[in-house]
């Protein structure tokens, strides 16, 4: 792939997450602008992409068709605001989750930029009308939330503002597409969006199985990594009810009634403290001791595995 001739890509945050988002632009060939506060910040992470990028190589699982320098050559870093937006196609906030913080950010981009740079930010709960109100060029603006580790994990939720113009999510939508990404349309905006919702749905009932002594923390992991998890990455939930009968309406009609009884069942949201979670940290830490280094250990051979599990997946047909 060559680079693209579309005005660079600014990253606003150089954590794991904007070097993350360098990594994917640059694989798809565009130009980033790596902006943060302080130089040695900027030096850290560029050494960690380079790093980064030359194992993924080794391992030949870099993406994009250009090698690993000829992508370094595209991300350069930038300390002063000003010089990091001019030319910008798509400004990408990274930094950290609070609030204040974020709309601090995104005054100072508002008041810098021209009407045809797209405003996204990562974050993962935060909701776009409280993010962005206030802002002149709130049509421009737009949540674009990955999932971590986003270089092996390709979604993308797309959630805009009340006033977000559909060009903006369309750009957005677009631009993810090019770089390999899924984007998935949020329509409107929800508290925790939909993957959090998911998520958290499925912690509460972990949690109060286990605090009600039904399942053992272990085997409530091995439930899903053994079972609802690998069938849900290939087809979702919905998909699953569409096959396990004769299509969704058989489906509905003949499990329905037993859904609803078992969901009578549920019970309220938990605490997510107290004997509970000291339970469930001790066994966590039976498999996992929660010192730095056995945690990043771990999340490495997590990462491992879902970069193994990204190839079988792009091998895969199409349906």
């Amino acid at each position: 792939m060559a680079t693209s001739a579309a005005g660079p890509v600014l990253i606003v945050g150089s954590g794991l997450i904007g070097r993350s988002w360098a990594m994917l632009f640059a694989s798809g060939g565009f130009r980033v602008k790596l902006y943060d506060i302080e130089q040695q910040q900027i030096t850290n992470a560029l050494e960690i992409i380079r790093r980064d990028m030359k194992l993924l190589e080794q391992s030949g699982s870099l993406k994009g068709s250009l090698s690993a320098e000829q992508q370094l050559s595209l991300i350069t870093g930038c300390l002063n605001i000003q010089e990091a937006v001019e030319g910008a196609m798509h400004i990408q906030e990274c930094v950290p989750e609070d609030l204040e913080l974020k709309k601090k950010i995104f005054a100072q981009l508002d008041g810098i930029i021209g009407d045809d740079v797209v405003l996204s930010s990562s974050t993962s709960c935060l909701l776009p009308s409280k993010l962005f109100a206030g802002l002149v060029h709130v049509k421009q603006c737009i949540v674009a939330h990955p999932v971590n580790p986003l270089y092996y994990l390709p979604l993308v939720e797309l959630v805009p503002h009340p006033e977000t113009a559909p060009v903006t999510v369309d750009r957005t939508h677009a631009l993810m597409q090019k770089v390999g990404q899924s984007p998935v349309r949020v329509l409107r905006e929800v508290e925790g969006f939909v993957l959090n919702r998911l998520q958290y749905a499925i912690i509460a009932e972990a949690w109060r199985l286990v605090q009600e002594g039904i399942v053992l923390p272990s085997d409530l992991d091995l439930i899903m990594s053994h079972g609802l998890g690998p069938r849900y990455a290939f087809i979702g939930p919905l998909e699953t009810m569409h096959l396990n009968a004769e299509g969704m309406l058989s489906y509905c009609d003949r499990y329905g009634e037993s859904l609803k009884r078992v969901l009578k069942t549920f019970g309220p949201i938990p605490e997510f403290s107290g004997a509970t979670a000291e339970m469930v940290h001790q066994a966590m830490c039976v498999k996992v001791p929660d010192d730095p280094e056995h945690l990043a250990a771990r999340r490495q051979w997590r990462d491992q595995c879902l970069m193994r599990f990204a190839k079988l997946k792009s091998q895969m047909p199409s349906q």
